[in-house]
């Protein structure tokens, strides 16, 4: 071994070098043109531009293997909202193909209340393995955020976004009994029977809530808001007559509206949907500058590794390109959108935040 001075750097080998402490040693070292590698014969001089290269090229080859390794086992997927919601339901055709794609089950997880609150809580504590996706909405994710005076979970640090899945125009819809078959006609009554009229939602701070509330502040009427557990509740109670409308996504109401159970009088959205071309916006119907649109996306805990981010987001693509999975999503009232990267849609998520608060001053929701 080499004689003289030295000291002990983290490795626990030996340096040649005057007195210093490892720490500040080590970061000296690391600076100068050169590295000292200890070794029975003394020190070997290496060039730290070629140390550098090795570190990056070590770690390029163990993104890579983990990247290939993944998933070995079923992965989990939460999805913030109730069995039959807009969410469930558009999770579950994606989440079918990527399940062929990755030779593994995606077992979908539902969380439903509190508008998603509660399934977005357990995704934030979930460990960041990869094996535990979370699929949120702009309700949850954003809407919530004015909407409750404290979560459990911080929606901006707690999650890393992967990918948009679709954005969605919602269905204001009717149960068929109610004497109304067109937005104008739904307001003469609302303004006829004020307090009567009961408007479903799928909980404080969900979608339907906000754009149901945007609808009587913008039309001037006074219906009774009756907070559901879920879409699927929400859904339910339509149906049933135990609330006589709702503004929800598509996703959520088009099974019932094909099959009689709901009358559909507009959508929520500017312009008019290409998948569905027979209804008018609810601003062409009667209340002008109305317009409101959701978002569903897929999120994993924050700090996931980046090469299982990128492999997840590549699948989520391939799937939403899928000509089987498009066709799906068109019976209900969907047009698959995907992202550019998980950066652009961590992007559309904090510009999304800006165009949410607007939409709820106009509404005039206060956090409970």
């Amino acid at each position: 071994m080499a004689t003289g001075k030295a000291y002990i750097v983290p490795n626990n080998r030996r340096f040649e070098k005057g007195k210093a402490t490892a720490a500040s040693a080590f970061n000296q070292t690391m600076t100068q043109s050169n590295i000292r590698i200890p070794s029975e014969e003394g020190p070997v001089i290496m060039n730290r531009s070629l140390v550098v290269a090795g570190v990056v090229a070590l770690s390029y080859i163990a993104d890579g293997a983990l990247a290939q390794s993944y998933p070995a086992r079923p992965m989990r997927m939460i999805a913030a909202q109730s069995a039959g919601s807009s969410l469930d339901t558009i999770v579950r055709i994606v989440t079918n193909k990527m399940s062929e794609t990755l030779g593994q089950q995606i077992v979908v997880d539902n969380r439903g209340g509190a508008a998603g609150t509660i399934g977005l809580e357990i995704g934030a504590r979930a460990a960041p393995d990869g094996y535990t996706l979370i699929a949120g909405a702009s309700s949850s994710m954003i809407v919530s955020q004015f909407t409750y005076k404290k979560l459990a979970f911080d929606p901006d640090k707690d999650f890393d976004p992967i990918s948009l899945i679709v954005v969605a125009d919602g269905v204001l819809v009717v149960n068929p009994g109610v004497p109304a078959k067109s937005v104008k006609e739904l307001i003469a009554l609302a303004k006829a029977q004020p307090g009567k009229l009961n408007m479903a939602s799928a909980g404080i701070g969900s979608s339907s809530h906000l754009s149901g509330v945007m609808f009587t502040n913008l039309a001037s009427i006074n219906t009774v808001h009756v907070p559901y557990k879920g879409g699927g509740p929400m859904a339910g109670s339509v149906v049933a007559g135990e609330s006589q409308w709702v503004i929800a996504p598509a996703a959520a109401l088009m099974g019932h509206v094909k099959a009689g159970r709901m009358r559909a009088l507009a959508i929520s959205s500017k312009q008019r949907s290409p998948i569905l071309p027979d209804l008018p916006t609810i601003d062409e119907a009667g209340v002008p500058g109305y317009e409101f649109t959701s978002w569903n996306g897929i999120f994993a805990p924050r700090g996931t590794p980046r090469p299982i981010i990128k492999a997840v987001f590549s699948t989520i693509q391939k799937a939403l390109a899928d000509a089987e999975v498009k066709k799906l999503y068109a019976a209900q009232g969907l047009a698959p959108l995907g992202s550019v990267s998980p950066e652009q849609f961590g992007k559309f998520v904090r510009a999304d935040y800006e165009r949410i608060r607007k939409l709820v001053q106009v509404a005039g929701i206060k956090p409970e």
